[in-house]
């Protein structure tokens, strides 16, 4: 399993951080994909389904990004990934969009900037990074997180600008979206009452701080008839902590495929 740079969410009171310390980029709803310099590999650790042709043109060093057909076009892609033969038409829309130069030395602006000059260089549309711009205060980047929504995206970004190549749930990178989410593990199916006898009620779940809850909202019906698998690891939204550090409103939001 690659050992990737993890985001934290942003604090709620921008104001505490100074955003100017930080690069800001769109936060992609794509699959996370790790080139080590001959493979592509998932977050999970597994390989990915890249065609040869489009492995071929990769350079020979690692990197660090996610595989992009466009917004909203998240279960599209991971759909391609789990193709057992690429499909022609999906791989000529696919870009893979950098944000890490793993390994290399320097601040996160110059792996950046090193990025940039890569994808300048070898001029393959499908391989792009992913465009960082200097934060400036809370309201200017809550104007921006709202003309990414208008447009489609799913949030921002924060990579604070010094710091060095890490690994890990960090909070030198921050997450912005409307509500916060996280993931978490599945551990255990709950059975339903009443208009869901015979179904997944919920799902009891342990979070990456080590908490475990129950997982009750944002199943539709089919995928209580045929919950997601122990194990395997769920992505979900809340608003806010409760007294006890739990997250508050839990909604399921989709496994994360591979």
């Amino acid at each position: 399993m690659p050992a990737l740079l993890l985001a934290k969410n942003a604090p709620h009171d921008l104001g505490r951080l100074r955003l100017s310390d930080y690069l800001v980029s769109e936060k992609l709803d794509g699959v996370r994909a790790y080139w080590n310099g001959q493979a592509m590999i998932s977050r999970q650790g597994l390989a990915l389904n890249v065609p040869p042709d489009f492995a071929r043109r990769l350079p020979a060093r690692p990197l660090d990004g996610e595989l992009w057909l466009g917004r909203g076009q998240f279960d599209a892609t991971a759909a391609a990934l789990r193709r057992s033969t690429a499909e022609a038409g999906e791989w000529a829309r696919m870009r893979y969009m950098l944000f890490e130069l793993p390994e290399a030395a320097g601040s996160f602006e110059q792996r950046a900037a090193l990025l940039r000059d890569l994808t300048q260089d070898l001029a393959w549309e499908a391989l792009q990074a992913v465009p960082q711009t200097r934060g400036s205060d809370a309201t200017g980047l809550q104007g921006q997180l709202a003309r990414v929504l208008q447009d489609g995206g799913e949030g921002l970004m924060l990579h604070l600008a010094a710091a060095p190549y890490l690994s890990g749930r960090n909070e030198v990178l921050l997450k912005l979206k409307p509500q916060d989410d996280d993931e978490a593990v599945v551990l255990a199916h709950l059975p339903g009452t009443g208009r869901l006898q015979g179904l997944m009620g919920a799902l009891r779940v342990r979070n990456s701080q080590g908490q475990e809850f129950s997982l009750g909202t944002g199943f539709s019906d089919a995928e209580r008839r045929r919950p997601p698998a122990l194990g395997s690891v769920v992505t979900y939204r809340y608003r806010g902590l409760s007294a006890k550090g739990l997250p508050r409103f839990a909604s399921f939001v989709r496994v994360q495929p591979l």
